[in-house]
């Protein structure tokens, strides 16, 4: 009876695991190439995972912050996917390097040429986008996700502090401070002296670094595997010491 208990614990164990890693893998989400610093430029990853068994994914429509619109914002081309930039006027004009800006990005649009992403896997869209606010500490962009089933999840629901994930969330970008030598500033300086654009520039120095949630993700996802497996093994081997005893 004690070893069977044993193996239900460490197979719960594992399940419980799995439980908590998974839905963090299962929504449509933005990860920072680095750090996304305030006031800079960086390079973000739309992660688009497929949730359905019978259906994949031919289109990600994500739309970008009105409160606080983005002066650039420019795709990076992803093999078998049209991309589509719509942009807005603004109610209120942006100043960037002495220049106003009646007009800023609103929507990009991933449609898939072919199957788009099939069942069981993930796309991530990169997008290379500044100047980000420096008055505040997240930007929300809300996402739609149509299958080629017709089926449109609409991941639209922003999460609230203190409150439990909504089933939907909206995927949120977290700003960190900006600092001195950050590449936002490099970005500026780059851009100022006629050596190159913003955009390349926090690129460049957005590659550089490497961002753990996905990693973190995995390795929960393992541990939950290897416990409960180690659980049932257990459970299992003592089941049959008893037995021969």
């Amino acid at each position: 009876m004690k070893a069977s208990r044993i193996a239900a614990a460490g197979a719960a164990a594992g399940v419980t695991v799995l439980a908590l890693s998974s839905p963090a893998l299962a929504h449509v989400s933005v990860q920072p190439d680095g750090e996304a610093a305030k006031g800079g430029y960086a390079v973000v990853g739309f992660k688009v995972p497929n949730e359905r068994d019978s259906a994949s994914t031919t289109k990600v429509e994500v739309t970008f912050p009105t409160d606080h619109p983005l002066s650039s914002v420019m795709p990076q081309p992803v093999e078998g996917w049209d991309i589509t930039v719509t942009k807005s006027k603004l109610d209120k004009p942006l100043e960037v390097h002495g220049k106003k800006i009646n007009e800023a990005v609103s929507t990009v649009t991933w449609t898939a040429k072919g199957d788009g992403i099939a069942p069981g896997f993930f796309q991530k869209f990169p997008v290379s986008v500044g100047t980000l606010p420096e008055d505040a500490d997240e930007l929300v962009f809300k996402a739609l996700q149509t299958y080629s089933n017709k089926e449109v999840v609409r991941w639209i629901e922003v999460p609230q502090e203190g409150q439990d994930e909504p089933d939907h969330p909206a995927p949120v970008l977290t700003l960190s401070e900006a600092t001195g030598d950050h590449h936002g500033a490099a970005a500026d300086d780059k851009a100022s002296d006629g050596t190159g654009s913003a955009e390349n520039a926090s690129a460049e120095t957005a590659a550089s670094d490497t961002g753990g949630t996905d990693t973190t993700a995995r390795v929960l996802g393992v541990v939950g595997i290897v416990v409960g497996a180690a659980g049932v093994a257990y459970g299992v081997l003592a089941g049959r010491r008893r037995t021969t005893v």
